[in-house]
């Protein structure tokens, strides 16, 4: 690599990392939507195999995860605003969850992984520009049972697949059930953190010894890029807590709404080509 190279892909990679962590901190996600198109893009500077680039940006993305919801859980706490009970009581269920999406992630290629990120961004850019559910509630309580172990654990294989940290989803099953918008926000950041762990230490663990991969990459999770993106996401995380808790972010979701059908059909184009 040149040092063009290096500077293009580090400038990329912070770039990258204020937005996810201002995105965490307003809308309650980890990051991910952000941080694996991005690191799509960037890490083909650091070498290796085009076949294994999709693995490493979601692996990548869900380390980078783990800072940017702990920094946000640790803002909104400060505020008296996480369901901790919630998040005690759903954690074993999505760990199951992560789990399971990354043994599925360890049998798909890259161009189909690229194309199942795609999809569920495209599914996703849909709740936030035309949420179908806002201000609607079905129940008092949140699910527990088997409705909770479905739940939870779907949300942990979907988002260990995409690279992200569950936080619309979670949002949505949250005010469904009464919980107020804020309080669902910074529960899910600690949602987040449930995910993004198992699923980063997975993501090692399936990759190590794999073929072409990218410099500095230990399995499927890229050391330099995880770093580089972690130390912006820390500084932009409360920037997007602090303005979710004072402003009305509907302009915010629909112009992020778009974003995501943009991102979402770039990423399904590149794994159809592939």
């Amino acid at each position: 690599m040149t040092i063009v190279d290096w500077v293009e892909a580090i400038a990329a990679m912070l770039a990258a990392g204020l937005l996810a962590g201002f995105a965490g901190g307003l809308f309650g996600i980890g990051g991910g939507f952000v941080v694996v198109p991005a690191l799509f893009f960037v890490l083909p500077l650091l070498g290796g195999s085009a076949a294994e680039l999709a693995h490493v940006a979601i692996g990548t993305s869900l380390a980078t995860i783990v800072a940017t919801s702990l920094r946000s859980v640790h803002a909104h706490a400060k505020r008296g605003a996480v369901d901790f009970e919630m998040l005690r009581s759903w954690a074993p269920w999505i760990v199951l969850g992560v789990g399971g999406g990354v043994l599925l992630a360890a049998r798909v290629p890259g161009a189909g992984l690229a194309i199942i990120f795609g999809s569920g961004v495209t599914l996703m850019a849909l709740h936030f520009l035309f949420p179908l559910f806002g201000g609607r509630q079905l129940a008092t309580e949140m699910p527990g049972g088997a409705a909770r172990a479905g739940i939870a654990g779907g949300l942990g294989a979907f988002s260990s697949l995409l690279g992200i940290g569950g936080g619309t989803i979670a949002i949505i099953v949250m005010t469904l059930c009464g919980k107020s918008i804020h309080r669902a926000i910074a529960t899910a950041s600690g949602i987040g953190a449930i995910i993004a762990v198992p699923g980063a230490v997975g993501f090692v663990a399936i990759g190590l010894g794999a073929p072409g991969l990218p410099y500095g990459s230990l399995g499927f999770v890229n050391v330099p890029a995880a770093l580089v993106v972690t130390s912006t996401t820390l500084i932009s995380a409360p920037w997007g807590v602090a303005a979710a808790h004072a402003l009305s972010p509907l302009l915010l979701r629909r112009v992020f709404g778009l974003y995501l059908v943009a991102i979402g059909i770039l990423m399904i184009g590149n794994g159809l080509r592939a």
